[in-house]
Parts: structure tokens; C-alpha cells; sequence
């Protein structure tokens, strides 16, 4: 009866239905032995709704006496109440899901009044340098609305949307009533103004490049027009305006307040302008300006942050409610300003060495001075990654002034090709069909198409964040595993060829050495290395664990060796290309530009070697020392119930797969590489030892290499350093593996063994060592971790 007499009482005619259209469930669910909930009053309005197409009836007490007949628990559902409407019922007035749903307290607009009010200029201090630290939350990837658009002055010149920049002004009444405004808020005003342009900007610079969303940056502007429309001058007008107000106010205010607002407003005009120059790509020198003057600034800002006050009701999470946004209330993200000033110094520290990418000397250098950039710690920002994509690869043309066949053109002559006939650019002035000449351009032109996407793209993979470029990196391997199958054929027809031309034996196919092949040998070894990145990589970001440290060493060491084979076989051919070619000449000596090319081509393979050789011999090490670790007991393998260690193997040689040579080796050998338990713990650390001392001469030889000779022009104090880092592994390796062999050689002294499979071995406690693999942050470099081999405590 009770449920007859609600669903008649909840029975409402067309007009009631009208008015209580929404209402999709009704559920009252009181506690056990609590009586059924009293409704909620509605609110007290001081408006009624007056329309002759609206008739509105109260049926609150009819609606309050229909719910008291209802039993605990029992619910009543209208049929066309969908489940969708139900959970945006539930959702209203919830302040975890409803954007809208402020508290009693809130009710009252104070944000109105607290940005008509007049400020102090300490006040304007505060409220700057709290947007300073929530503009460098947006770079360092959380989205807007939790950092820059929590600001009430920053949404107030949003919101509503400003046709022009006479009304973005969060004070627009008073400028409509032509209301002067005071010196803070045309200063406020004008910093606020040139910060939403900034962020405009960068969000632009953003989608014209390689980027990943919440990776790099949070790009939502929630439908905001990010004054989009208006230029830069106007910008720099506004804020030349407010520099005035600053000297119009005189003595008014004092001196050191206003020379903190003047450092403020000169980061905000220099920040623009270096945006505005590195889309020009003019001289580097200038480029680097208005970066040195934003870190003098950010100085100053630094210096004075105890002259401003704070203003917490200058922002408020209140403000997301006024966005184009499904998401719930979130908090604000805010660093403290210490932190944003050490990343606003990076900032531009990093953006000062970014623009000398721009002294283009080949591309040798051009690649290592990206890795090395990359490879800082900390990372650089997201906005510093997308500038040195833009640099580099803006409207096609690389670093403002080259054309890509130029920078592939050159790589080839330093890498195979030096003084070749192929790279020859008379050749494609040759329009004589039957001339061998014609059909090389051809042949050539047919390489660099089929070759130029995978070139590329590992400039711009070498780009994005550490993470992602592994990631990348794995795929373009496939990439170029592709291009050296398909330029081997380009590589027999260039072959034949070039027997054809005239008083040429260049590289003309010969029984004794094999064919050179520099197409896929310069293919084969832009693979090989990616592959050892691959590896290393995986060694900085923690993928592998502490028991599979020594396999994955051990197939670094398998990889180096290849490129250290690969690379002497081209210095082989280009050594015998360079005798054919002073054949020709009758013995004498070449023009001096064909000399130097030849040059720089076999210094840059020596490098390679050496590079090569240091990773081979210093990998073997390590991968000994670990070997030693496990046999011994000091380095723990974990239980793996749902493991085995051929699939582990699988799953870290999936990038390489795929990959016909180097071939990749059998799980049963890579297993006994890891292991050596064919030898005896003496053997292994007598020979990591030896590896260790190859790979620390190797190191003071490369320290010793100039810029011209390491191809680290204008970045060779970065690669300097890593090479230093190398060295003081490998010095820190031999530590531990001496300290590890005294211990052994101790125990077999006494008449023991160590993790020999012996019945003479002793136990890890006879041992006294502790051994400690430190996280790749902790290490004199991120891509060798040297375990920490200790006396017990």
C-alpha cells in the first residue's frame, strides 16, 4: 500500500514534471536503525520564475510526504530514467566530482572584490613570484588548470573572452568607464598579459614539433583564446607602459621595490624575445642575449622574493569551475620558489648552450652534441627539447641554412666516402643518358630517398625525454635494419657502375678484400650503434635487474666488438681508396681539400675504434665482476616463481629480434657467456682486471682528444665530462674487483675455495664483503654501474 501511495503521490501532472525534469533516482539508504534522512529544505531564491510558457507548482510537501511512506532502502525509478542521468545526479553537489559545488562559505563572490581592490607593491612582488613557481609547474608537465589558470587575475582577463587587448584586463569595467588604473595593477596587468603570450607561444613551438602529451607538456588551454591574435610589439607596448608607471611613481615607492619590479617585468620581455629569435634561427651569439639576460633576471627576481608579500586569495582551485572542463576539483600544484628558481636557472643555462647547435661543423658533431645535451642531469625541459628539434629541423631546412641531402651528403664523406666520385655534385649536372655519371646521380638519389626518413628520424628520436627515446629507438631499428637490405642492391649497382667510368678504379669491385659496400657499411654501423644506445640506455633507466646486469653487459661487450671489427674494415677501404687515388695523382700529393677530407674521415674512424674499443673492454669487466658477485654469493639472485630466465632473455632481446647481423645469440650462449661457470673466480677477475686496464688507457687517451679530434665542436666540455665519467668507473671498477680478488686469493691461501662448485668452498660470511648495486644517478655514470664491493660491517 505504502508503494501504491508514493508512486500515486509521485504521479505529478505535465507542468510539475516539466519543473522536476532530472530528478532520475530516489534512494534512501539510512543506516540500520536510524530513521530515514529529513530532505533538505531548497534554498531560500529572491527571484520566481515568471513565463507564460512555465507554470511552476511547490511540491515539497507533497513530495516530502510521499518519501516518508517509503521503507528503508526501497527505491523508486521513473522508466525513462537512464543510467547515465543517474550518475550525473549522483555527481551533482559532490565536491569530489562536481566542478560547480562550492561550500556555504564559498557562496559569498570575494574573488570580485579581491581584484578591484587596490594593492600594495609588495603585494604585487607576492603575486608575480607565485606565478613564477605555477608557470614552472606548466612546464614541468601539470596542466593549467591546477597551476597558471588558478590565478583569479589570470582567469579574469580570460574570462570572459577579450575581443581585443583593450579588454584583457581583469579590471575591464573600469577600463570601459576609462578608469585609470593604478601603477600595481598596470603592472600586474601588463606581467599577467605577457605571460599568457609566452604560454601561447610555447604551446605553439610545441605542436609544430615531435612532442608527447603529459610526457612533455599538458597542452589544454580549455578553450581559452591564449591572445593568440596579438602580435609581440603590442605585448612589449604594454609592458614599456608599465616600466613608465614605475618611474612616474617616483619616490613614492621604494627604490628596492621597484627595481624588484623592473627585474620581473624584464624577464617577462626578454623571455618573448628569446622565443621570438630562436624561430629565426639567426647567429647563435645573438640568440644566446636575451637567454643570459633572462638568468640575470631570474637572479634578481631571486634576490628580492623577501621584499613581496603573499596574497593566498590571489588564487583559488574555485577558478576551474570557469573552465571547459569534465575533470573534478584539483588541487593547486605549486613548487616551492626555491625549487622554481634553481629550474628557471636551468632554464637558461640550457637554452644559452642549446643555440650553439647552430655552429653547424659536420655532422658527426652535430649527433654527439645532441646525445651529450640529452644526457644532462637533470634533463632539460620540455621546452628546451622541442627549441633544439626547432634548430635543427624547422621547415625542412636543417639549422636554419642546410638542406638534409647537405648533412647526409657530408655524413657520408666522413663516415665512407671521403673525396668519392659519388658525392660528386657535377654529377647531377650530367644529362647525358649513356654517361656513367647520370645513372650514379640516379643510383645515389634513389639511396637518400630510401635512406633519408630513418637518418632523421634518430636526430629527432635523439630529442624527446630518455624514456621515450628508448622506446623510439626499438622501432627505428627496424627502420634501418630495412634500409641496409634495400641499399645493398644500390650498393652492386654502384659497384658496376662506376667500373664504367672513365680512368676510375675507385672502389671497383676487386677479389682481394672483399667490395666495400659503403652504403649499407655506413647503414650497418648507424644500426650498431643504435643498438648499443638501446642497451646503455636500458643500463640509465633501471630496466634490468641487479642478476641480469652481467648478460646485458656481456652483449654490450658482443655488440662493441662488431663495431670495433665493422669500423677497422672501413678504415681498411678507405685507406686503400686514398693510395688509388695518389696512384692517379703520379704519386704526388692530393689538392689540399681532398687531403683533409681524407683525414678527417680516418680520425673520425680512430675515434669510433677507440670509443668502441673502451665500451667492449669495459662492459667485459663488468660483465666478469657481476659473473664473480652471483658465483660467490655476495649479490643475492631473486625468486621468480612466475619467471624463467629464457623469457627474461626474450622479452630484453625483442628490440633486436628482428635484426639480422650483428646476429643475436642463442639463449644457451648468452646463458654461459653470463655465468662463466666453466672458470674459476681467480680466472674471471684475472681477466677483468686485464679488460679494466685496456679500458682505462683507452679512456685517458680519448681525454687527451681535441674538439676537432673528438667531433665535439662547441659542446667538447659536455663530452669531456662524460668521458671523465667512463674513466672514474672503470678506476672504480678496479677497486672492486681487486678488493673482491684479495678476498679470494685469501680464502684459496687457507685452503678454501669461492664459488667453484667445490666441497672445499666456504660461505658468504668467510667472505667478510658486502656488495651494493648503486642506482644509476649514484654512479660517475649513468650507463656503467659499478657495484660497491665493502668490507663487512
Amino acid at each position: 500500500m505504502a508503494d501504491d501511495a508514493a508512486r500515486q503521490a509521485l504521479r505529478l501532472p505535465r507542468e510539475e514534471a516539466a519543473v522536476n525534469q532530472g530528478l532520475e533516482e530516489l534512494s534512501l539508504t539510512p543506516e540500520a536503525g536510524q530513521p530515514p534522512p529529513r530532505p533538505m529544505p531548497p534554498a531560500a531564491s529572491s527571484t520566481r520564475i515568471i513565463s507564460d510558457g512555465i507554470v511552476s507548482v511547490d511540491i515539497t510537501a507533497r513530495f516530502t510526504a510521499a518519501a516518508a511512506t517509503l521503507e528503508p532502502g526501497e527505491l523508486i525509478k521513473d522508466g525513462y530514467f537512464t543510467l547515465f542521468e543517474s550518475v550525473g545526479a549522483l555527481e551533482i553537489m559532490d565536491p569530489k566530482m562536481d566542478s560547480g559545488c562550492v561550500s556555504a562559505e564559498e557562496l559569498v563572490d570575494n574573488d570580485h572584490q579581491q581584484i578591484m581592490r587596490s594593492l600594495l607593491p609588495a603585494e604585487v612582488i607576492g603575486i608575480i613570484d607565485q606565478l613564477l613557481c605555477l608557470e614552472m609547474a606548466w612546464h614541468l608537465g601539470y596542466p593549467l588548470s591546477q597551476t597558471l589558470l588558478t590565478s583569479i587575475y589570470m582567469t579574469g582577463i580570460l574570462i570572459p573572452t577579450p575581443r581585443g587587448l583593450y579588454e584583457a584586463d581583469y579590471m575591464r569595467r573600469n577600463s570601459a568607464e576609462g578608469i585609470k588604473r593604478s601603477p600595481a595593477h598596470a603592472i600586474l596587468r601588463a606581467y599577467c598579459i605577457a605571460l599568457i603570450k609566452t604560454v601561447s607561444d610555447i604551446l605553439i613551438s610545441f605542436k609544430s614539433e615531435l612532442y608527447f602529451e603529459e610526457e612533455d607538456i599538458a597542452t589544454n588551454t580549455y578553450h581559452l583564446p591564449m591572445l593568440e591574435d596579438v602580435s609581440r610589439e603590442e605585448i612589449r607596448q604594454v609592458l614599456q607602459e608599465a616600466r613608465a608607471a614605475i618611474v612616474d611613481v617616483g619616490d613614492g615607492w621604494a627604490e628596492n621595490v621597484s627595481l624588484a619590479l623592473e627585474a620581473r617585468l624584464e624577464f617577462r620581455e626578454t623571455f618573448l624575445t628569446a622565443i621570438e629569435l630562436a624561430e629565426l634561427r639567426i647567429s647563435p651569439d645573438s640568440l644566446k642575449v636575451p637567454w643570459t639576460q633572462m638568468a640575470d633576471a631570474v637572479k634578481n627576481i631571486n634576490e628580492s622574493h623577501h621584499l613581496g608579500t603573499a596574497v593566498p586569495a590571489a588564487f583559488n582551485t574555485k577558478m576551474q569551475g570557469l573552465l571547459a572542463s569534465t575533470m573534478p576539483p584539483r588541487p593547486i600544484v605549486q613548487p616551492s620558489f626555491e625549487e622554481a628558481v634553481d629550474h628557471w636557472s636551468r632554464l637558461c643555462k640550457d637554452g644559452a648552450e642549446v643555440v650553439d647547435i647552430l655552429k653547424y661543423e659536420d655532422p658527426q658533431s652535430l649527433l654527439n652534441f645532441v646525445l651529450t645535451f640529452q644526457a644532462k642531469k637533470p634533463q632539460p625541459l620540455g621546452y628546451i627539447r622541442v627549441l633544439i628539434q626547432s634548430l635543427i629541423f624547422a621547415d625542412n631546412i636543417m639549422l636554419g641554412q642546410h638542406s638534409i641531402r647537405q648533412i647526409m651528403d657530408d655524413d657520408l664523406s666522413i663516415v665512407v666516402l671521403p673525396a668519392n666520385l659519388l658525392l660528386d655534385p657535377i654529377n647531377d649536372e650530367i644529362e647525358v643518358v649513356k654517361d656513367p655519371r647520370f645513372a650514379l646521380a640516379k643510383q645515389m638519389e634513389e639511396f637518400r630517398v630510401r635512406s633519408f626518413p630513418a637518418y632523421l628520424e634518430t636526430f629527432r628520436i635523439l630529442c624527446q625525454n630518455r624514456s621515450r627515446s628508448r622506446r623510439m629507438l626499438c622501432h627505428v631499428l627496424q627502420d634501418w635494419e630495412q634500409v641496409q637490405m634495400d641499399v645493398e642492391d644500390i650498393d652492386g649497382l654502384v659497384q658496376s657502375t662506376l667500373e664504367e667510368v672513365p680512368g676510375n678504379s675507385l672502389l671497383a669491385g676487386r677479389e682481394e678484400g672483399g667490395k666495400p659496400l659503403p652504403l649499407s657499411s655506413w647503414a650497418f654501423l648507424y644500426k650498431i650503434r643504435l643498438m648499443e644506445w638501446v642497451v646503455q640506455l636500458g643500463f640509465e633507466l633501471e630496466v634490468y635487474q641487479a642478476d641480469e646486469l652481467a648478460g646485458m653487459y656481456w652483449y654490450l661487450c658482443y655488440l662493441a666488438k662488431r663495431r670495433v671489427a665493422h669500423c677497422d674494415r672501413i678504415r681498411g677501404f678507405t685507406l686503400r681508396s686514398l693510395g688509388e687515388m695518389r696512384q692517379r695523382a703520379g704519386g704526388r700529393a692530393l689538392p689540399g681539400d681532398q687531403e683533409a677530407v681524407v683525414a678527417r674521415s680516418l680520425a673520425f674512424l680512430r675515434t669510433q675504434m677507440l670509443e668502441a674499443s673502451v665500451t667492449w673492454e669495459l662492459a667485459d669487466a663488468l660483465s666478469c665482476l657481476y659473473a664473480a658477485l652471483h658465483r660467490t654469493g655476495l649479490l643475492k639472485t631473486p625468486v621468480r616463481p612466475y619467471s624463467t630466465d629464457e623469457l627474461r632473455y626474450e622479452l630484453r632481446m625483442r628490440p633486436f629480434a628482428a635484426i639480422g647481423l650483428p646476429q643475436l645469440p642463442k639463449f644457451e650462449e648468452f646463458q654461459k657467456e653470463a655465468q662463466q661457470s666453466t672458470s674459476s673466480i681467480m680466472a674471471i677477475l684475472d681477466y677483468a682486471e686485464k679488460a679494466i686496464g685496456g679500458a682505462k688507457k683507452g679512456c685517458e687517451a680519448l681525454t687527451r682528444f681535441t674538439e676537432e679530434e673528438a667531433f665535439s665542436a662547441h659542446h667538447h666540455e659536455r663530452w669531456l665530462s662524460r668521458t671523465k665519467g667512463i674513466h672514474k668507473s672503470a678506476i672504480f671498477a678496479g677497486l672492486a674487483v681487486a678488493s673482491l680478488k684479495k678476498v679470494v686469493s685469501r680464502v684459496e691461501k687457507d685452503g678454501g675455495s669461492v664459488g667453484n662448485g667445490a666441497e672445499n668452498d666456504v660461505g658468504v660470511e668467510a667472505l667478510k664483503l658486502t656488495a651494493q648495486v648503486p642506482k644509476p644517478d649514484k654512479c660517475y655514470h649513468e650507463w656503467w654501474i659499478v657495484p660497491k664491493v665493502a668490507p663487512a660491517k
